[in-house]
């Protein structure tokens, strides 16, 4: 398996590409789209499908323009944050405006089923974190310790719990939950640098 992470928008969203035998999965185009398009071009790379961590505007942001390159590409969500899609409050304009709901999303639960079906042909699994936002996800990938932990888990800290929908308290047991991965896990959060499962727990004061 391959992966390939690139900062996109105003808020730095980790963006990353994650591909076998050619079939990428884009998780969080926050923003910049095209780019997007162009990137996967360079790499010779056909999307599979778009996975999101959660639903805040500075994830989704990207989403219509790789859709209106690519129609039929489904967009894996939980259920609990597909309601952020063209809701007044989810938008930071001009940056961000508005992000209409996208055609054919799936229940972000599903992805293991259908990643066959898609040609993607690495193990993965969606582990719901909420805390952050009720629908949030982490996307794990077992066979190469990789974690795409969206905002759940940052390298010293985590995911802010003010937003409508948040709860530290069911954010904690979203990472207590994350702590029984491998030491030796890669994670790549949804802003800023990457980090190890080990490094976490062993400096991280909302793992300590």
């Amino acid at each position: 398996m391959d992966r390939f992470t690139v900062s996109v928008g105003s808020y730095e969203v980790n963006c990353s590409l994650v591909s076998t035998a050619g079939r990428a999965l884009v998780v969080d185009p926050g923003s910049e789209g095209a780019r997007l398009v162009r990137l996967l071009a360079q790499k010779g790379l056909e999307p599979a499908a778009i996975l999101l961590t959660h639903g805040h505007f500075d994830h989704i942001g990207g989403v219509h323009e790789l859709q209106a390159a690519f129609p039929d590409l489904p967009v894996y969500i939980h259920p609990d944050d597909t309601v952020m899609f063209g809701h007044p409050f989810n938008q930071s304009p001009p940056d961000y405006p508005l992000a209409p709901r996208p055609a054919n999303i799936r229940d972000a639960r599903q992805l293991a089923a259908d990643a066959p079906a898609l040609g993607f042909t690495a193990p993965v699994e969606t582990i719901h974190t909420p805390g952050h936002t009720p629908g949030g996800v982490c996307y794990h990938f077992p066979a190469d310790a990789l974690l795409l932990s969206g905002d759940t888990l940052f390298a010293g800290s985590a995911g802010r719990t003010d937003f409508p929908g948040g709860s530290m308290n069911r954010l904690m047991a979203s990472l207590k939950a994350l702590t029984a991965l491998p030491d030796a896990t890669l994670v790549i959060p949804g802003h800023g640098p990457h980090t190890t499962i080990a490094a976490e727990k062993a400096t991280n004061p909302f793992l300590i």
